[in-house]
């Protein structure tokens, strides 16, 4: 219970947790807007580069719809470790969220290429 009060009293990482949530919550619903304007069944969710002209596979309005799922996710994996990982090591909780952000990151850049292509 402790180290649950002083987590939540550290100023740094309350800025990334209002980091990560901010960047969560923003790729869940840059997606789900972007799927609700377009009404087209088929989606671009793969470039393989070794297939030639049929490089593009396309797949179905799920398979976009887990990308904001999968970034609520790395919000919640983060936070939890990071709570836990405190008690052990402040740099290290700090580094669990630092993580969080920068793969949050990397799904807003691949799912909006993914969804320019569309």
């Amino acid at each position: 219970m402790a180290t649950t009060r002083t987590y939540f009293r550290d100023h740094f990482v309350l800025f990334l947790l209002t980091s990560n949530v901010f960047l969560a919550l923003f790729t869940a619903i840059f997606v789900f807007l972007r799927l609700s304007t377009s009404h087209n069944s088929s989606y671009i969710i793969q470039y393989r580069s070794n297939l030639g002209v049929s490089a593009f596979q396309t797949g179905s309005i799920s398979e976009m719809i887990s990308f904001g799922i999968f970034a609520l996710l790395i919000l919640a994996i983060s936070v939890a470790i990071s709570v836990r990982a405190y008690s052990i090591n402040r740099n290290l909780s700090i580094g669990v969220l630092s993580a969080g952000i920068i793969l949050t990151i990397l799904d807003i850049i691949v799912s909006n290429a993914l969804l320019a292509l569309h």
